[in-house]
């Protein structure tokens, strides 16, 4: 298809309404072209916990327009403290808010997920057609197009097919070869969080607190009523491998069952977590795969190149590979498979350095087993803090945890015009 301005538009379907789907449709419907998005939740997923913001993530924003919006919604984090079994700091690290160097544990930039979300739906909801509680059951694709088939019955043709839907994807297992096992790097961490009512002692310093056996409690808040609460364990056992597939109960069982002694404001948190509905439980993981692509299906952030909530780059690298992968397309729309090889030539290095960047002995000292190792923890990070050496590393660091790579620069596409309007978006079923 051409558009009026002579250039080649297609007709593109992204599987996902999150952060790094949201962004690849800005992209694309800034070059033209027509985006559809699929959501299978039945409204906007703008819940979610606290997200920073680093480094290239921060270049993206700037780039699409929304970097003053982002920092009116900013979370007010003024740092870290790591505090013992009685609540007190033992070891302090604030943001580095100089405009120098690198960020420390907590970033300038933390907002809530649900609000970057709410951000990035404005931005493109007058361009981009959504179709919430929709999901794709399954696909097939020719040389020519991609024949998507909905939950609801109803098929449709695209040009190209984006897969945006996390973690899990469903878009990922459909193009790998089959019987091939999930492209899980496992590091033996699960996490899980939710949200508590806010007392009077809960500060903007985040607190984070040690328990032994491997586990970390930390509690960070957001807002004037509520309080975020994070479990995260050390363990390589099937069981708690599989418990984030079972029902809701029965994943707030296992963590009550391996928390309930830990110490500090356990008591509290697991009573919060009784009556939360915001609670989720995962594994901490990376998803590596030799390819993001396969003939006209293409994947991005999390379905691609997970990093783990430990890399600090999850949300920055799912819009820096929105950014990529829509710049390649909107300069290579009649050569697809160019455009999507030159996606994973450009933005390989960088996953690979936010990827490495995860090192599990270092996580794993950060979480010793034993109450000797938990008090020598504190005692070290104590002695780093006071003599300011976090804060120091952080200002004089050259490279953020994106490391040298550059984000490119695609005036083309940050100048590229809106898709002209259409008619409201309707799934066609095929015969």
């Amino acid at each position: 298809m051409t558009s009026a301005s002579g250039k080649h538009r297609l007709k593109v379907l992204v599987c996902g309404g999150g952060i790094a789907g949201q962004a690849t449709a800005y992209w694309l419907a800034r070059g033209g072209h027509r985006v559809v998005v699929v959501e299978r939740f039945p409204a906007l997923r703008a819940t979610g916990a606290q997200v920073d913001l680093r480094g290239q993530g921060i270049e993206a924003v700037e780039a699409m327009g929304l970097l003053d919006v982002v920092k009116s919604k900013l979370v007010d984090e003024a740092g870290v403290a790591f505090v013992n079994a009685q609540g007190k700091a033992r070891a302090t690290i604030m943001a580095n808010t100089s405009g120098q160097g690198r960020q420390t544990l907590t970033s300038e930039y933390e907002i809530m997920r649900g609000d970057l979300v709410r951000i990035l739906h404005d931005a493109t909801k007058n361009d981009v057609d959504y179709v919430f509680g929709m999901g794709i059951d399954r696909f097939e694709q020719d040389e020519n197009k991609v024949v998507a088939h909905f939950s609801d019955g109803s098929s449709d043709e695209f040009d190209l097919l984006i897969g945006a839907d996390g973690q899990g994807s469903r878009v990922r297992r459909a193009i790998l070869p089959a019987g091939s096992p999930e492209p899980y790097w496992r590091m033996g961490m699960h996490m899980s969080y939710w949200f508590v009512p806010r007392i009077a002692s809960d500060s903007n310093i985040r607190d984070t607190y040690l328990a032994p056996g491997g586990r970390m409690i930390m509690r960070r808040s957001h807002a004037p009523d509520e309080t975020q609460v994070y479990f995260v364990l050390r363990e390589t056992s099937e069981e708690a491998s599989a418990v984030h597939r079972e029902p809701v109960e029965r994943q707030k069982e296992f963590w009550v069952e391996r928390f309930r002694d830990a110490g500090w404001q356990t008591d509290r948190f697991i009573e919060g977590m009784r009556t939360t509905a915001s609670f989720y439980s995962q594994e901490v993981v990376q998803v590596r795969t030799d390819s993001w692509s396969r003939g006209r299906v293409a994947l991005v952030g999390d379905a691609a190149y997970c990093a783990s909530p430990y890399s600090g780059m999850g949300v920055s690298g799912g819009l820096v590979g929105a950014y990529v992968l829509a710049g390649e397309i909107n300069r290579h729309p009649t050569e697809l498979p160019r455009a999507l090889a030159n996606y994973d030539t450009t933005l390989r290095p960088f996953v690979d350095e936010i990827q490495a960047a995860v090192n599990p002995r270092l996580l794993r000292l950060g979480m010793p087993i034993s109450r000797f190792g938990i008090n020598a923890f504190l005692t070290v990070s104590g002695l780093a803090a006071f003599l300011r050496v976090p804060d120091l590393v952080a200002r004089f660091s050259q490279e953020d945890r994106g490391g040298a790579w550059q984000l490119p620069d695609r005036p083309d596409l940050r100048a590229g015009q809106k898709r002209p309007p259409d008619m409201p978006y309707r799934i066609t079923l095929l015969d």
